[in-house]
């Protein structure tokens, strides 16, 4: 039970504040040029606001699961308040732009704060100096989360580069048509005593989070509707998969990721979407010490894949998206988070995300199931990890409504179930309730 609580914190402070918010798309709400307009400064972002209640499961009923993504409550009951953030944290985007020589150019950087209380340094792993653990206490401040600084040149001929920090390409495409970005979803750290900026949403219930990589990319210019985009990133270290002498070794190769995006316009009022990414990355482990003992290795490494299919139908005010995707070595709910057991034999995982949405005027109303798994690496490994997780599963039911064209009031319900290999489960309920300005 520890242990579940434990990782649903850190993962939510880790990846949960960690999302490219829906103000970072290419329309701005201000641009201002110079004199002689060829440069264009903008700013765009929000600011969102929830209030979240969430019944966890009991303490006295709740199973260990390692991975789960539900809460447990404590001696003093199992219902959780907390005003804050939704699965976006605050966003201040700002861009600048020119054409020189025919090829546009940008730079933009985004600063992301929250609203929780977290002053102990970043706001996605901060700790304080009471007995080194995360409180929400008097006297403290919110978090800058600086997480996106790159740049892009090019034009529709020759296409565009992509160099910097941003999101990544796997798993893309779920999170930023998850409905629950501008709400809450599935609570994260919102149902503890220390919560972060933000939410967990639809992550880890149907998709891998996609992240924040230090990354180059290409994308091709437009072909009858069809765009490929091929880059190499700082590869990232493993969250949980290393052993007691072991550390990770600097990686002898860049990490890569490619996608396959294809829009096609039907109709006046019916588009289609489609994409399928890929994302691969090595991981090694040497032993630190000068004597090795008998039976273990000098190093060990194993390689992380994932594929991912993504298809969205729009037809007029009715929208409908699936998603899929299959891993080796990726883990489940971040990138290298229980990816693997022993000395590099690794687990397979994979998820699928569905939903529908439908206008009514000024009202949005959406309904979303999803699914991840993970399966053990071996037989050693299920011997030694019995309440591993094997799934989390989250249905939202959401209504936003458009009080103006900037202003969005929300609520939504989610339940939520973690369950493990042996069998063992814990589930939670979460109703929330909040406001998403725009600009």
């Amino acid at each position: 039970m520890n242990n579940t609580r434990s990782t649903l914190q850190s993962l939510s402070r880790s990846i949960g504040a960690t999302l490219l918010a829906v103000v970072a798309l290419p329309a701005m709400a201000v641009d201002l040029k110079t004199a002689d307009g060829s440069w264009t400064f903008s700013i765009d972002g929000n600011v969102n606001v929830d209030y979240i209640w969430t019944s966890c499961e009991s303490n006295t009923s709740a199973a260990a699961v390692d991975g789960g993504l539900t809460c447990t409550g404590t001696n003093s009951g199992s219902n959780v308040s907390n005003i804050g953030n939704g699965l976006l944290p605050a966003a201040f985007v700002l861009g600048v732009a020119t054409t020189q020589n025919g090829i546009d150019i940008a730079g933009y950087l985004g600063l992301y704060p929250g609203i929780a209380t977290n002053d102990g340094g970043s706001p996605n792993l901060q700790t304080n100096n009471r007995n080194g653990v995360s409180t929400n206490t008097a006297l403290g401040t919110t978090g800058l989360d600086v997480r996106q600084v790159y740049m892009t040149f090019g034009n529709k001929t020759m296409g565009t580069f992509t160099l910097g920090r941003n999101i990544g390409l796997f798993g893309a495409d779920a999170i930023l048509n998850d409905m629950t970005l501008p709400g809450v979803g599935a609570p994260g750290s919102a149902a503890s005593a220390a919560p972060s900026n933000t939410t967990l949403g639809g992550i880890g219930f149907g998709y891998i989070y996609t992240d924040w990589l230090a990354q180059i990319d290409y994308t091709t210019p437009d072909f009858s509707g069809f765009t490929v985009t091929l880059g190499i990133f700082d590869p990232l270290n493993s969250l949980t998969d290393d052993n007691a002498g072991y550390a990770t070794a600097p990686k002898k190769a860049p990490g890569f990721h490619g996608k396959i995006a294809y829009k096609l316009a039907i109709s006046d009022t019916t588009k289609l979407y489609v994409s399928v990414a890929g994302i691969t990355q090595k991981q090694d482990y040497y032993y630190t010490l000068a004597v090795i003992p008998a039976g273990l290795p000098t190093t060990y490494d194993y390689t992380g894949d994932g594929v991912d299919i993504f298809a969205r139908l729009d037809v007029q005010d009715f929208e409908v998206f699936g998603y899929y995707y299959h891993a080796t070595g990726l883990g489940t709910t971040a990138l290298f988070n229980f990816g693997a057991f022993g000395f590099g034999d690794t687990r397979g995982s994979s998820g699928y995300l569905a939903q529908a949405t439908y206008k009514f005027g000024a009202l949005k109303v959406g309904v979303q199931y999803g699914e991840s798994r993970l399966d053990y690496a071996n037989s050693a490994d299920q011997v030694a990890n019995p309440s591993l997780v094997a799934n989390n599963r989250k249905g939202t039911l959401g209504l936003y409504y458009s009080l103006t064209d900037n202003l969005t009031l929300l609520a939504e319900g989610s339940d939520v179930k973690s369950k493990a290999q042996n069998g063992g489960s814990n589930t939670a309920t979460t109703i929330n309730a909040g406001a998403f300005f725009k600009f």
